[in-house]
């Protein structure tokens, strides 16, 4: 390889690390970067009455900054971003990569994962409501006239976003990341021409001073720390992003320009309020001079677009994931990436934040009300998360029982307290994430349980395959012989497909070949071609192939089949080729199973299942359904 070559090939991927980096500041490090919008300004607020005090101030600013260091850059950005599934982050991604591992646990795992996926949907239904209003309302400080139009323009904006959705994470992410990059430039800017009203300021920067905050502040200081915990916002995205752009970028992204750009600001902030305590009412957009207040107040609404789309990503993640480990039913699912599959769209979920965050902002009005609903769908899901990565550190790193609780009992206490401090906010809109969060908790189990209850029921009338083809091959009243292949797709690789039953029955033929197809979804993220197919003959007329798709993977039938012709030598002509697919209709019965209401729930969640013909990619002429009703 010549120098040339050698030179072409890093610069290569220099500029592929860029586009990375600077796509992870837009999509990943969106949210987390808005918190500076509200968080000091509601964490300000139970002092507001009695006026601020200067060790309240740097106390607070100490316990905001180490908040961010200790969870964001010690629990995310160093330690969780390394517990990635072949690449893959987020609270499904782990739970998939613990159930390789462990056995005694799973119950436990199981509804940890249904818990933490459960609060981060919500969590992306809040985001952007929250944030959005929140930009808008810095108009109110250039024209108090425009107080009335921050609903509307809200709802306009959440219309725009949740329209481009489709147009995938990379189009957006060229488009966001110079701007997100702007802001917190700006960000920085803002914070640095402040930070000297006051230089006791950067006493913050000392740890002892959050101690003595949490310490002495009393029963107010509690209450704050629900507000304190906005500064971590987005850090769970943060996670389940990390397919989309790989942990190097988003590690350096964090420590060259997102951290120092959060920290400058808040200290900032802190000696504005020092300087100035009229400054109390909104202190991050009077932190810049009159002439850059109207720029300022445009960049955080696109900030806060695009802190909205962090969200939207991992749910779309998230639900991908959801679908493939039976957490959901077979959602339509869209790549809008020819070169990575982690770019997606999912237009059922897609119309669900769109309706949650319509009725967020209708419901409560301005972003003071909202901030105090937000907190518990963040800390919940960091509490799973913290959990699941104590049992992440003994079963996939064989730490001791001792070692990694040192290491996750202090971050889990810390989580807890800020859990504590946000649930005394139930009575005060608190209770919305949770009522979000059990409703999808509610949906996700229905779905778990009904469909393992289906397979037990429909198991009782299974036929072992062999023993089917055995008798089928020497029966005298064998059915008539057809040109061609039919492949009967089934769950259960070992049993006769009902469908091949029923089709004998009524159509009374058999084709020359015949093949029992049963895909299987991997704990892996992805399988490579080599790895997909799995054919394994059972007689002359009859085979049992088995593909095998990542969680991640697009499950592609057609194209698996290509290439299962070309590795295994069976011969798949797509034209003489008849795909079988059984089509059940649901019918509740409220003696046996799960509650009717559950009946009634799971057989309208399987209406939301895409067609397996088109959840497969089979070719649409050449599929034949039969179908049966099945009671459950």
């Amino acid at each position: 390889m010549t120098a040339h070559t050698v030179a072409a090939a890093d610069t290569s991927e220099t500029r592929k690390f860029l586009v990375l980096l600077l796509g992870s500041i837009g999509v990943v490090y969106g949210d987390i970067g808005t918190s500076p919008l509200y968080a000091f300004r509601e964490a300000l607020r139970p002092f507001s009455a009695d006026g601020i005090h200067h060790t309240e101030v740097v106390g607070l600013i100490s316990l905001m900054v180490w908040t961010l260091t200790i969870i964001v850059t010690f629990k995310y950005v160093l330690f969780l971003l390394r517990a990635d599934n072949d690449g893959e982050g987020g609270t499904l991604s782990l739970l998939a990569l613990l159930m390789k591992k462990t056995g005694s646990y799973m119950p436990v795992l199981f509804f940890a994962g249904l818990i933490g996926s459960a609060l981060f949907i919500g969590d992306a239904m809040i985001t952007p409501a929250l944030s959005v209003m929140s930009a808008l309302e810095g108009m109110k400080l250039v024209t108090p006239a425009f107080s009335d139009y921050v609903l509307p323009l809200s709802a306009v904006i959440m219309v725009g976003l949740f329209a481009v959705q489709s147009k995938g994470t990379g189009a957006v992410a060229k488009f966001f990341g110079p701007i997100t990059v702007v802001w917190f430039l700006a960000m920085a800017w803002g914070g640095l021409i402040h930070i000297g009203d006051d230089w006791t300021i950067l006493d913050a920067l000392n740890p002892l001073n959050a101690f003595w905050f949490i310490t002495h502040a009393g029963w107010a200081g509690l209450i704050v720390l629900g507000a304190v915990f906005l500064t971590v916002t987005g850090a769970e995205a943060l996670y389940a992003d990390l397919g989309h752009f790989g942990r190097k970028p988003i590690n350096v992204a964090w420590f060259i320009l997102v951290f120092p750009a959060l920290v400058l600001n808040y200290l900032g902030q802190g000696a504005l309020v020092l300087s100035h305590p009229e400054a109390i009412h909104n202190p991050f957009y009077l932190l810049y001079p009159e002439w850059a207040l109207l720029p300022m107040v445009i960049l955080a609404t696109m900030a806060t677009i695009i802190a909205s789309q962090a969200v939207i990503t991992g749910a779309f993640s998230l639900a991908r994931q959801a679908v493939h480990l039976g957490f959901l039913p077979r959602l339509l699912i869209r790549f809008t990436s020819e070169t990575n599959t982690g770019q997606i769209y999912v237009p059922a979920v897609n119309v669900l934040l769109f309706v949650g965050v319509l009725v967020l902002v209708f419901s409560f009005g301005d972003s003071e009300s909202l901030a105090t609903a937000y907190g518990i769908s963040v800390t919940g899901a960091m509490v799973v998360t913290t959990l699941m990565s104590f049992q992440f550190l003994r079963a996939v790193w064989g730490w001791s029982a001792f070692a990694a609780g040192a290491v996750i009992l202090p971050l889990l206490l810390l989580e807890a307290v800020f859990l504590a401090a946000n649930l005394l906010k139930i009575h005060d809109g608190g209770w919305v994430p949770v009522v979000l969060a059990l409703a999808i908790m509610v949906i996700m189990w229905t779905w778990t349980s009904g469909s393992r209850l289906l397979r037990e029921k429909t198991a009782h009338n299974d036929i072992p395959l062999e023993k089917f083809i055995h008798s089928i091959e020497k029966s005298s009243h064998a059915p008539v012989t057809v040109p061609g292949t039919a492949v009967f797709l089934t769950s259960v690789g070992d049993k006769t497909p009902a469908v091949l039953l029923h089709n004998i029955k009524h159509n009374h033929v058999l084709h020359e070949k015949n093949v029992i197809l049963t895909v299987r979804t991997s704990e892996k993220p992805y399988v490579s071609n080599d790895d997909r197919s799995t054919l394994t003959p059972i007689s002359d007329r009859f085979a049992r192939l088995e593909l095998c798709f990542g969680f991640m993977d697009e499950p592609n039938v057609s194209k698996a089949l290509a290439v299962c012709k070309k590795n295994a030598g069976f011969k798949f002509e797509i034209m003489q080729t008849s795909f079988y697919l059984g089509r059940r209709t649901l019918i509740g019965n409220p003696t046996y199973g799960l509650p009717q209401w559950q009946d009634n729930l799971y057989i309208a969640l399987s209406g939301l299942g895409i067609d397996p013909s088109a959840y497969f990619k089979l070719p649409a002429n050449r599929v034949v359904e039969i179908g049966e009703q099945v009671s459950i």
